[in-house]
């Protein structure tokens, strides 16, 4: 009987041994599955992060180097700054010699465009062209009504203490036709104004021509004709700055109604 019950007694110890075994077996296996599937999410969470970061990137990216406005300069050098939503200068386009070599001269590019302004309104050439009685014309254009309206408010600070200089609005829908012609949006707009009193004025020879000059024959043309269209309604308010008071008075008087009206 003694014997009977060791061998049964054996054979449970063996029995619980074996379940121990088993649970360890287990125990090791589960953990080492644990560890596996961690490693799998915690790469999964990376891989995912490096993702929404790489769209971050490239979604700021395109906020910044898409521009919504434009601001054209024209004096005899002809050019245009692109300005991003950010109010940055992201591209300088340029419409004649004079006015690569003054893109060339000055540093515009990813500042703010008020520094860039400031930029151009004090290089030497434009300077000096401005002491000689020459007429620059500044001219916003911006689908964004509240930034256009920002930035002609800027620009008509920065030349409050400027004789001969004029500020505009114009609408974003006649860029294109202006770029087609391949003229600034400035002396587009001076063109059309010269295009009423002279019909066969073509964009190639405004586009030789300083804005005093288009001025003066604006002004020469209308003299002589009973057709009282001096004035170009069709680029908005901007109109009011082409007078022919080329003074000081006459710029801030035509600036402040710029800006009052939008």
């Amino acid at each position: 009987m003694n014997k009977t019950f060791k061998e049964l007694f054996g054979s449970i110890q063996a029995g619980e041994e074996l379940k121990d075994n088993t649970k360890a077996f287990l125990a090791e296996k589960t953990h080492h599955y644990k560890k596996a599937t961690s490693v799998r999410h915690r790469y999964h969470v990376y891989a995912a992060a490096c993702v929404c970061l790489m769209f971050v990137l490239l979604g700021g990216q395109w906020l910044y180097f898409e521009p919504t406005a434009e601001i054209s300069i024209d004096i005899n050098p002809s050019i245009e700054l692109s300005v991003n939503r950010f109010d940055q200068v992201i591209s300088v386009n340029e419409f004649n010699e004079d006015g690569q070599a003054l893109s060339n001269a000055a540093d515009l590019k990813y500042k703010n465009y008020v520094e860039a302004i400031e930029q151009i309104l004090h290089h030497d050439s434009i300077t000096t062209l401005l002491s000689n009685d020459e007429i620059m014309t500044i001219t916003v254009v911006g689908s964004d009504e509240q930034q256009a309206t920002k930035i002609l408010s800027g620009v008509a600070a920065c030349t409050a203490s400027r004789d001969n200089t004029y500020c505009y609005f114009a609408r974003s829908e006649d860029v294109a036709a202006a770029h087609d012609v391949g003229l600034s949006c400035g002396k587009y707009r001076a063109f059309l104004e010269l295009q009423l009193l002279d019909p066969d004025v073509t964009p190639e020879v405004v586009q030789g021509m300083t804005m005093r000059e288009i001025r003066e024959l604006i002004e020469s043309i209308s003299a002589n004709s009973d057709n009282d269209t001096t004035s170009y309604n069709g680029w908005g308010n901007g109109h009011h700055g082409q007078g022919g008071d080329h003074g000081n008075r006459g710029r801030n008087r035509n600036t402040e109604q710029q800006v009052t009206d939008k």
